[in-house]
């Protein structure tokens, strides 16, 4: 009886990372109607951060280790704040389905600039060819963004753009977690994330300030889907979603796991198809050669 119910929480729990974290490019972009990007994250990850953060402490976790919330506060800013902001702001110039099908370069980005591992990395012709095959990928989406007639938003190469300096931004933030990370965030993982969702709430506040955003925002004139999705966004996509990716990573391997970044541009793209979003012939070779990209340059030696 328990081998079967924890079967069932693992398949509710891909379910998560795999459905749930692919739709939240869609309903980023539904939310982003009545809210400006700054703001939007700010609301979601104060939240988010906040309840995470509370729960934690409920079951007796020490959520006020020096070092955990130093650590927390880098991998926040560089990691979560660095690459939400983009994927918002990417959105002003292109669709949910391009934001993913981009953001699952990501995999590529890492593997270039993990400099230690160079030697390792790309002795292998398929790794080369991987790295090559991503960027061919991402090029094909750019060059379709700079046929205006076509783009059903103006200068969608921009969007593009954005989208490859927060591959870069989390990638580079990745590296960081893997080679300065510590004992005692690998303990406290839910804390840990719980810390990294409020310092990314707090530049994400600094910016809706500075920016105007928040004294331009008329809360009142805000339409219910937005408030809806942003209600998703925080419960789904930043509570459930993520602490079944953390637990996932303790019950099952760390390989398996990861198999998401292939899954979730695909949902992306059906959701943002099923939502009206334009799928192009163009975006979805992209999308199949940036995943045989992926694939190539995680295939094992």
């Amino acid at each position: 009886m328990k081998a079967t119910a924890n079967r069932y929480a693992v398949i509710t729990a891909y379910f998560l990372i795999y459905v749930v974290w692919g739709s939240t490019y869609y309903f980023i972009g539904v939310a982003l109607d009545g809210l400006p990007a700054f703001l939007l994250g700010a609301l979601r990850f104060s939240a988010a951060g906040a309840i995470l953060l509370a729960l934690c402490r409920m079951r007796g976790e020490n959520i006020w280790q020096p070092a955990l919330i130093r650590r927390s506060a880098v991998s926040g800013i560089v990691l979560l704040f660095a690459d939400m902001a983009v994927i918002m702001l990417a959105q002003r110039y292109v669709s949910s389905s391009v934001v993913a099908i981009v953001a699952s370069s990501t995999a590529i980005w890492i593997m270039l600039l993990d400099v230690p591992m160079w030697k390792r990395n790309f002795r292998r012709t398929a790794t080369v060819a991987g790295v090559l095959l991503g960027f061919a990928g991402v090029g094909m989406l750019y060059i379709e963004q700079l046929d205006t007639e076509r783009s059903a938003i103006p200068h969608g190469e921009y969007g593009i753009l954005i989208l490859m300096a927060g591959c870069i931004s989390w990638s580079l933030g990745s590296l960081y977690a893997k080679y300065r990370s510590s004992a005692v965030e690998e303990v406290n993982g839910f804390a840990g994330s719980a810390w990294q969702m409020l310092f990314a709430s707090l530049m994400f506040w600094i910016c809706a300030v500075s920016s105007g955003e928040w004294q331009e925002v008329s809360f009142r004139s805000v339409p219910l889907p937005a408030w809806w999705s942003l209600l998703y966004l925080i419960t789904f996509g930043s509570l459930l979603a993520y602490s079944a990716y953390v637990w996932l990573l303790k019950v099952r391997p760390a390989t398996e796991v990861a198999t998401h970044a292939y899954v979730n541009p695909v949902v992306a793209v059906i959701i943002g198809g099923l939502g009206g979003e334009e799928i192009t012939a163009v975006q979805l070779s992209g999308l199949a050669v940036i995943l045989g990209s992926v694939l190539l340059v995680n295939r094992k030696q």
